[in-house]
């Protein structure tokens, strides 16, 4: 999910500790407390990754800003080095967000699981967006995860394009294990892992059935039920749902016996806010958190 911020100026594991197997559907997380369904409830709203309207996206520093702004969830996207870390980035190239070119000009065409792990941290990921940002970095998943504990927040984590890192399922249930982000407290209300690809999210839903689920797109209205076994909620981009099909989404029982939810992407000016709103979604992902807070009137 991208869209670059329109405000920028502006502003095999040995000791493997997860029993992956055990987890029961009736132990599962109920997610946040959300407003009632159906138009008018108040959404909640996530900051994607971090603050990303003003500071440059996925770094420790666009989620403590989201942090100072008040938001709680923040969305980011997890990849693999070539060495088998797991780092914080959207695109599956560095071109974009960091100075690899110029650090690395005949590395092109500069591809994440190229990199490994010391070379990405050497990278500047802030400077594109803004020289205040100067020398921020490539968090990995770990660094990324202990800022969020300390910072109090709860995570909206997207396995972004597995079909490039065969495992990364287990690799970051591993590491969220290792984090202490998969016991009881973490799954029943501040974590949610998503992805683009069902077969993915099936994996994380298998692997640990306890764990609230999203499926990133729009199925069909005739083939929810077939995502309602393994997902919690559908999360589709804003320009693709209506009311109608918010209603058909809460109306199944998703994997956890509980009606499905909706949280939709991305969602960066009042208008569309409160037009989302009155469809009945549960959650809003933005660039902008604070510009859709103020207008759906959320907290």
């Amino acid at each position: 999910m991208y869209v670059r911020p329109a405000a920028a100026a502006a502003a095999a594991v040995l000791g493997f500790t997860l029993t992956l197997l055990g987890g029961t559907a009736s132990s599962a997380a109920s997610g946040p407390v959300r407003g009632l369904p159906g138009p008018f409830s108040t959404p909640v709203v996530y900051a994607h990754r971090g603050a990303s309207a003003y500071a440059p996206e996925n770094t420790l520093e666009a989620i403590d800003l989201a942090m100072r702004l008040g938001f709680d969830w923040v969305e980011n996207d997890v990849q693999r080095t070539r060495d088998g870390v797991l780092v914080v980035v959207h695109d599956d190239t560095l071109a974009r967000t960091t100075d690899v070119e110029q650090r690395f000009p005949d590395r092109k065409p500069w591809r994440v699981r190229d990199f490994t792990a010391e070379e990405i941290a050497a990278l500047d990921a802030g400077s594109w967006f803004s020289e205040e940002y100067a020398g921020a970095r490539v968090p990995t998943l770990r660094e990324y995860l202990a800022r969020v504990q300390r910072n109090q927040q709860r995570l909206l984590l997207e396995i972004k394009k597995p079909e490039l890192y065969p495992g990364i399922e287990r690799e970051t249930l591993y590491l969220l294990d290792e984090a202490g982000w998969l016991d009881e407290r973490h799954v029943t209300g501040s974590l949610v892992v998503q992805s683009f690809s069902a077969d993915s999210v099936r994996i994380v839903h298998d692997m640990r059935p306890d764990i609230v689920t999203a499926f990133l797109g729009t199925p069909t209205v005739a083939d929810l039920p077939k995502y309602a076994r393994f997902t919690d909620r559908i999360n589709p981009w804003h320009t693709t749902i209506s009311a109608d099909y918010v209603t058909a989404v809460h109306n199944l029982l998703g994997a956890h016996g509980k009606a499905m939810e909706v949280d939709t992407w991305i969602v960066d000016d009042p208008a569309t806010a409160r037009k989302v709103q009155d469809m009945g979604v549960d959650g809003i992902i933005s660039n902008a958190p604070d510009v859709v807070r103020e207008a759906i009137g959320g907290f």
